[in-house]
């Protein structure tokens, strides 16, 4: 058989440099790349290694470790998890800087490699520089810390181990219901060592989505529960994207007269136009969607996890006989809340459950109070977004403007704080995709950095990022990556001087104001940052506007405009659109001397009544 003396750190690229998907029946590279910062963990094996094969697996260099992972995530993500990224780091701040990126890929159930440099497998330097020293345990590791938040982890001790580890890797990034992040940490001396490897180990391998189908019994008993449906509800969640079933989920739904909502990541499933899309549901849901989920009688859940902000933390799903059906291709997720679990690929089960509710129409009386739900939201929505002139305009209305001008096919960008809320009952997304929010680890920092790699997914639309000053402090480096590499964002970035999402549920739970606006915080002096500033010194073309007027003629500038654009706006931190929305459960003190959280907890401990316990 024969071989190639490579070392370790050259054979794992040349692996992941010859792992294929299909794309409209042409072979494309799974990996679009790598992320790579160096330091003295990675730069002498990987670096060399990769040096080798930037022609064909190309090499990014970003500016923190965090948000390079958010761009590989966002990319992942924006891609349908049909390709994704490496990422590789030095040993120490450099790998647990990315820690928090494998927790919000982990949550989300998306892909991507994560190589960061570890420890001497020797150990003849110890302590190596950066290294963090377990006084009991001589095996520990700063990388120890990705465990937890990795859906497979192993750490390259021996060159040969590659040979198995690399195939596992692959298998866990491209199967739909183990898909995450995966970490190899890689010993920096085994990264340098060589090794005999067999030449058809680097052949070129097609990795194509698994469309599993659903087991007879569990279809069964599901198109039992939706044939005596008098008011079906479908949620839509990330996983039918993934899937690139929503073409299938609106003819479903049409065909059966069957409403659907949607979730965070589930937005842009269906039109906006069309009658039986109900929008966000939940915690952030619209009056529409949150109507009909207290009603309904069996609720076909696709492709979700039925977080908290989706159930209204066990609240929303009112019906006493409720039914839920658990469509996801991970058996984790389908038996949640008691569900009947109907474990599948979301294209495949919908294309199931369709051959096997022939005949079956939902009451014309629910479809049609599905309809004119949604016309009230709307009307009830509008004025949310309608300019008022004021000079602190709310967040809402500053959506409204980004709206007016945005494409169809443009793709809107968020992550934490008020935004997504806001954005997740008022934005009217146009195409499949065109709404890419990060809100199952709501990742303050995530906006800019995930920006960029919807971007580098499809170069072709707009992407149009929204952040606050807030988030925008926390992590905004990468703006300068994207005038780097020539790929345009547009990024609005609203101040409302600190943090008020937090500060309105501060104050909704019966606390002060405390630490989050800036005026409420210790301090001397209140800092006037000058965002605008802050994002031309980084590369990008900026300017600070007044008002809605200014913002969206500043809009139209960024539009024609060949590189980043940053947009500044000052914004009320109070304002946030009151119609739709749940409860949620936020735990209120049980005993203060402030009976304004007296008050609190006695709303508190009523609203927990309404929660079903056991599912």
């Amino acid at each position: 058989m024969a071989s190639l003396r490579l070392t370790a750190a050259q054979a794992l690229v040349r692996y992941l440099s010859a792992q294929n998907t299909e794309f409209e029946g042409e072979p494309l590279p799974i990996f679009a790349g790598c992320w790579a910062i160096f330091g003295h963990g990675n730069v002498a094996g990987l670096g060399e290694a990769l040096h080798g094969l930037r022609e064909t697996f190309p090499t990014f260099r970003a500016h923190n470790e965090q948000a390079m992972a958010h761009a590989a995530i966002a990319f992942a993500k924006q891609s349908r998890r049909r390709r994704f990224m490496a990422c590789t780091t030095s040993i120490g701040p450099g790998a647990t800087n990315m820690v928090t990126a494998a927790a919000l890929a982990h949550v989300n159930r998306l892909p991507v490699l994560l190589i960061p440099g570890d420890v001497f497998a020797n150990r003849r330097p110890d302590p190596v520089l950066q290294q963090i020293e377990d006084f009991g345990d001589g095996t520990v590791s700063a990388n120890d810390c990705f465990r937890p938040v990795s859906r497979f982890f192993d750490r390259i001790t021996r060159p040969e181990q590659l040979l198995t580890t690399l195939p596992r890797a692959m298998q866990v990034l491209t199967d739909p219901s183990e898909c995450g992040p995966v970490t190899l940490a890689f010993c920096q001396d085994v990264q340098a060592e060589a090794s005999d490897y067999p030449e058809e180990f680097f052949a070129p391998r097609l990795w194509l989505p698994r469309r599993a189908k659903p087991d007879d019994r569990e279809l069964a008993l599901a198109l039992a529960a939706l044939k005596a449906a008098k008011k079906p509800l479908v949620i839509a969640g990330g996983g039918v994207l993934y899937s690139e079933a929503e073409r299938e989920l609106l003819a479903f739904c049409r065909r059966f007269g069957i409403p659907s909502a949607e979730t965070q990541a589930g937005k842009s499933t269906l039109p906006v136009d069309e009658p039986l899309n109900l929008g966000a549901i939940g915690v952030t849901g619209t009056g529409a969607a949150n109507a009909l989920a207290a009603e309904a009688d069996v609720i076909l859940a696709i492709g979700t996890r039925l977080q908290d902000f989706t159930t209204g933390s066990r609240t929303l799903f009112a019906n006493p006989d409720r039914q839920i059906i658990g469509l996801n291709v991970q058996p984790f997720d389908a038996g949640k809340h008691g569900a009947l679990p109907l474990v599948a690929d979301a294209k495949a089960g919908l294309a199931a459950l369709a051959r096997g509710l022939a005949g079956y129409k939902a009451p014309a009386i629910w479809s049609a109070k599905a309809g004119k739900a949604q016309a009230e939201w709307l009307a009830k929505a509008a004025p949310y977004t309608a300019t008022t002139g004021s000079p602190l305009p709310s967040d809402a209305q500053v959506i409204g403007a980004v709206q007016r001008l945005a494409k169809k096919t443009d793709v809107l960008v968020c992550a934490a704080g008020g935004l997504p809320g806001e954005l997740h009952k008022l934005w009217q997304a146009g195409a499949a995709g065109g709404y890419h929010l990060e809100y199952g680890y709501s990742c303050m920092g995530y906006e800019i950095a995930g920006g960029l790699g919807v971007k580098m997914a499809e170069p072709e639309r707009e992407v149009i990022v929204m952040v606050g000053d807030g988030s925008y402090l926390m992590m905004n480096s990468e703006i300068a990556t994207s005038v780097q590499l020539g790929l345009k964002l547009t990024i609005v970035i609203l101040d409302n001087r600190g943090y008020g999402c937090i500060n309105r549920l501060q104050r909704a739970t019966g606390g002060e104001s405390f630490n989050n606006l800036l005026r409420h915080t210790r301090h001397e002096t209140i800092p006037a940052i000058d965002f605008a500033k802050h994002a031309a010194s980084l590369g990008a073309k900026a300017v600070k506007v007044q008002g809605v007027a200014a913002l969206e003629k500043a809009l139209k500038t960024a539009r024609r405009a060949r590189t980043t654009t940053a947009i500044v706006i000052d914004t009320d931190p109070m304002a946030s659109t009151d119609a739709g929305g749940h409860w949620w459960d936020v735990a209120v003190p049980e005993v203060s001397t402030r009976r304004e959280v007296g008050a609190a907890h006695a709303r508190y401990i009523e609203a927990k009544k309404a929660q079903r316990l056991g599912d």
